[in-house]
């Protein structure tokens, strides 16, 4: 790779870990740039877990030192979500470079419905658990283990999925859902990127630099989503995952 090249990832790097955070879909920018590098579908899809994990743990960092708790509520969701991550991550190592992006397309029109399905969730009618609880525990945790193997296949849009189920299912609010979701994915990535690890799916180098950009993206977003800006940068992610339809289905 040149130059240049690894500068572009720092850049998709950092503007996939602020999207992220703050809303969640962030890896429509990052897994695209590596493809646009010439990575091979499941390299793409397993370098990307590295900045992932790197993302997430400054994004818990920051949500920390602001006074974010409830642990236990976070690891219970992290045992869900876990195990799917896995048996995802297996069958993820496994599909070819064609269908990869095939299934990128299509998951591009999921998120584009989950996006707005997570917003009318945001404004359902049950109050909000202002002790960080969840509402309905069993159903949360059950849509979080079905969240967790799409994650471990694809990881695109999970950020939308488990947002969708704790604002929706688990009537957390919009912060307390964002701490829970940054610390998740910490143990999942790392499991799903043990397994790409193991099938010579993981490019250290590109990975790397997409997180050192990741870093800073993700500690602004999580400093903006405190102070209650995700509307707009919301607002804004639909323009883009619009775009990158159009882009992938007609040129």
């Amino acid at each position: 790779m040149l130059a240049y090249e690894y500068c572009l990832l720092a850049i998709a790097g950092a503007a996939a870990g602020f999207i992220n955070v703050i809303a969640g879909g962030g890896s429509l920018l990052s897994v695209p740039a590596l493809l646009f590098l010439g990575f091979e579908g499941p390299a793409a899809n397993g370098t990307n877990r590295i900045s992932i994990v790197i993302q997430s743990l400054t994004a818990s960092i920051a949500f920390l030192k602001s006074g974010a708790k409830n642990f236990r509520e976070s690891i219970l969701l992290s045992l869900c979500l876990v195990p799917g991550s896995i048996l995802g991550a297996i069958w993820g190592t496994q599909i070819d470079g064609a269908w990869f992006n095939r299934l990128l397309g299509a998951v591009m029109l999921l998120v584009l419905v989950a996006t707005e399905l997570e917003n009318k969730l945001a404004k359902h009618d049950g109050p909000e658990q202002a002790d960080g609880k969840l509402s309905n525990p069993a159903l949360t945790y059950i849509a979080i283990i079905v969240i967790g193997f799409y994650g471990g296949v694809i990881h695109i849009g999970i950020g939308f999925l488990i947002m969708a189920a704790l604002l929706g299912i688990g009537k957390l609010n919009i912060l307390q859902t964002n701490v829970h979701k940054m610390r998740m994915i910490i143990p999942a990535s790392l499991c799903s990127l043990g397994i790409f690890y193991i099938h010579n799916q993981i490019f250290w180098l590109a990975g790397l630099t997409l997180a050192s950009g990741s870093v800073v993206g993700s500690w602004l977003s999580a400093r903006l989503s405190i102070s209650k800006g995700e509307q707009t940068v919301r607002t804004l992610f639909r323009v883009f995952i619009i775009a990158l339809i159009v882009k992938l289905f007609f040129f």
